[in-house]
């Protein structure tokens, strides 16, 4: 659900240099906040959101990126979705206005699995995220941030901000939509709730509805953030410290899921982070080291009030809630679609999608989803890029 480098995934011992890199205290919220560089985001007003609970958003942007150019006919469209702790910095370097580089940079650009000589690209922050779409962090209509007040939304309700987005940018239909993890949720929310409005679609490592096993463990992360007593009930934006600790607390749990058990005992086995021994002398084992240093760093670009949004909204994603169920939700689905799973994510097992695959009419492999066979676990979707970009070539150069 969040990127890395080469380096993070191959490394068993966290640098001196890496931990220099953190040091200081971390700020109140990693949100990116008016008046910040704007990098490469753009802004699209969208107006008032009507929620599923009844509540609304008066007033909604939604940052995105884009990459190529529209076509006249606005046929050539591709909209990539971002897993819980992503943006729409999809492809590019880190700048004064990103904080970190693109989290799956090989994937989007010219002659790249998702060709951007070929389509126009498109890329928006989650409505309640962090990074420029209105959310948490920012402002209410009082001049106040919302913090605590800011209303629950589901992936429906953040769909229907991205449809909001689509019709500001004059687009009818789009040539494909590909979400991986809590994108994936929403490429599967936008083709079952707008069969008419996608032509190909791509659902990476995400289920059809989350099961009980998985809400237990988001509410374990949400309650590690709530608990930290600079939460202050969410409203801890003029404070002179934030929860950060929660919110790193949260994110070394969350990384248990995102990587297989295989890859970090490969990784680390019963390594030591230094020559002190970590049996009673107070040294750290390596894989202890690794993940306060990623919790740590997580602190940095993220809103603890964003994570507890989008935990809750992810908790809400049911394909089949309102529907008559999931295959009745997934039979609607029209679209040419992928669907590819990661045979170690312990995440979003591969069962999961093998529901999906078996309940569109329309898939590229028949009733079975693509499996990769990737020691990463559920981030093998990210990391993974030369195989899960040539399942995509296959979905985006193949005609409906």
């Amino acid at each position: 659900m969040d990127w890395q480098t080469p380096a993070d995934y191959s490394t068993t011992v966290i640098t001196e240099a890496q931990v220099r890199q953190l040091a200081g205290k971390p700020p109140v919220s990693g949100a990116w906040r008016d008046g910040d560089p704007a990098g490469e985001r753009r802004f699209a007003p969208v107006g008032r959101i009507e929620l599923e609970s009844g509540e609304s958003i008066p007033f909604v942007r939604v940052a995105f990126e884009t990459w190529g150019e529209l076509s006249p006919t606005a046929d050539n469209a591709v909209l990539v979705l971002h897993a819980l702790t992503g943006d729409s910095h999809v492809t590019g370097d880190a700048t004064r206005g990103h904080v970190t580089s693109g989290w799956w940079k090989h994937m989007v650009g010219p002659g790249a699995p998702i060709d951007t000589d070929r389509f126009f690209v498109v890329a928006p922050n989650l409505l309640g995220g962090c990074q420029g779409s209105t959310g948490p962090a920012s402002f209410a209509p009082d001049g106040v941030e919302w913090g605590s007040r800011f209303p629950f939304v589901t992936i429906r309700d953040q769909v229907a901000a991205q449809v909001a987005l689509a019709d500001e940018l004059g687009i009818r239909s789009w040539a494909g939509i590909v979400g991986g993890s809590m994108g994936g949720m929403h490429a599967l929310e936008w083709a079952v709730a707008h069969p008419d409005r996608v032509e190909r679609l791509a659902i990476l490592a995400a289920p059809p509805a989350l099961t009980a096993d998985q809400v237990a463990t988001n509410s374990l992360q949400i309650e590690a953030v709530r608990s930290d007593p600079h939460f202050r009930g969410g409203d801890y934006y003029d404070s002179d410290e934030g929860p950060a600790s929660g919110l790193a607390l949260a994110r070394r749990m969350a990384m248990l899921n995102y990587r297989s058990a295989t890859e970090l005992n490969d990784r680390f086995s019963r390594s030591w982070q230094s020559d002190i021994s970590p049996l009673g002398d107070g040294g750290r084992f390596a894989v202890e080291s690794y993940l306060d240093f990623h919790g740590n760093r997580f602190t940095r670009r993220f809103d603890a009030n964003s994570y507890i949004c989008l935990v809750d909204a992810m908790n809400s994603h049911d394909v089949g809630r309102g529907r008559g169920g999931v295959d009745a939700a997934l039979a609607r689905v029209s679209a040419l679609t992928l669907v590819l799973g990661i045979s170690s994510d312990r995440l979003f097992p591969v069962d999961g999608q093998r529901v999906i695959a078996a309940g569109i009419r329309d898939t590229l492999d028949g009733s079975e989803p693509v499996v990769l066979d990737s020691a990463f676990g559920h981030d093998g979707f990210l990391i993974e890029e030369e195989a899960v970009g040539a399942h995509l070539r296959r979905l985006l150069c193949t005609v409906p």
